[in-house]
C-alpha cells in the first residue's frame, strides 16, 4: 500500500479561509491525489466553540469581540473552546485514516506525539496529562487538540503556541479546564518565530505517519498533481 503525503504552510489567515482549505484538502484526499495533507496555519484573533463547548466559557461579551476585532466562530470539532492568534501555528491534518488505522485514540496519540517530537528538538521536555487531551509542559498546555473525523477523514487539529499573546486567553475558560494554564514557547524562553518554527513541526508530523512519498509546497495550486513528488524513505513507524 502506497501513502503519499505533502505539507504546506499557508501564513496568516482568516479562520473562514482556514475551513475553506480544509475543504479542499478533504477533496484531494477522497480523489486520492493525497493521502494526507498537512496544512499549517496561522489565523488573526479568533476565539472558537467546539461541538462538547458553549458559550459558558466565554468570558467576554459580542460588543468586546467586535471593538477588540476578535472573532467568534461555532466549529464542528470535538473539544470545547479555545483561541488563535498570529505566533500560534495550527496544524490541520487532512489524513484517509484507512490508509494507517481506523482508530481515533490512536490519531490524536500520533499528532500529541508529532508536537512532542517537535518540542523536544527545541530542547523542551512535554508530554501529556492524565484525563486531558493536548501536550503539557508541567502543568501548563502549549498544544491543544480539537478535531473531527468522517468516513475515517480527519480535519481540524492541534494548535501549538509559540510566540503569540497569550493574554486572549485570559478571556476564556481554555477548553474548559479551571485548573491549568496555557504556556508558549516564547514563555519558556524559546524566542523563535513561528515562520521557523514550521519545518520543525512538518517534521514531526511526516515523522509519526510513515509514508513513501512526501512533498512539501509553498503554492496552493502545486497540490493538484503529482510531478513534485520526492522519494523519501519511511519516515519513522507509528508510535503505538
Amino acid at each position: 500500500m502506497t501513502r503519499k503525503i505533502c505539507s504546506i504552510y499557508l501564513g496568516c489567515q482568516p479562520y473562514n479561509v482556514g475551513l475553506e482549505y480544509q475543504r479542499q484538502a478533504k477533496n484531494f484526499v477522497l480523489q486520492g491525489i493525497w493521502d494526507a495533507v498537512f496544512l499549517i496555519i496561522e489565523h488573526p484573533p479568533v476565539i472558537t466553540i467546539g461541538m462538547h463547548g458553549g458559550d459558558t466559557h466565554l468570558l467576554v461579551t459580542d460588543d468586546w469581540l467586535k471593538i477588540h476585532h476578535v472573532d467568534l466562530f461555532h466549529t464542528n470539532r470535538g473539544g470545547d473552546i479555545t483561541c488563535h492568534n498570529p505566533g500560534q501555528l495550527i496544524c490541520y491534518p487532512i489524513i484517509n485514516l484507512k490508509k494507517w488505522n481506523t482508530d481515533v485514540h490512536w490519531y490524536v496519540q500520533q499528532i500529541e506525539e508529532s508536537i512532542i517530537r517537535t518540542l523536544k528538538r527545541l530542547g523542551i521536555t512535554a508530554g501529556r496529562k492524565a484525563l486531558y487531551s493536548g501536550v503539557w509542559v508541567g502543568n501548563k498546555k502549549i498544544a491543544a487538540v480539537g478535531i473531527g473525523v468522517k468516513h475515517w477523514i480527519t480535519y481540524h487539529g492541534i494548535a501549538l503556541n509559540v510566540c503569540n499573546d497569550l493574554e486572549l486567553f485570559s478571556h476564556i475558560i481554555p477548553c474548559g479546564i479551571t485548573d491549568f494554564g496555557v504556556t508558549n514557547l516564547r514563555e519558556l524562553h524559546c524566542h523563535m518565530s513561528a515562520e521557523t518554527v514550521v519545518p520543525l513541526m512538518q517534521d514531526g508530523f511526516i515523522s509519526v505517519f510513515p509514508h513513501d512519498t512526501y512533498s512539501n509546497f509553498t503554492y496552493w495550486g502545486d497540490l493538484y498533481g503529482t510531478k513534485n513528488f520526492r522519494k523519501t524513505e519511511m519516515a519513522g513507524t507509528a508510535c503505538l
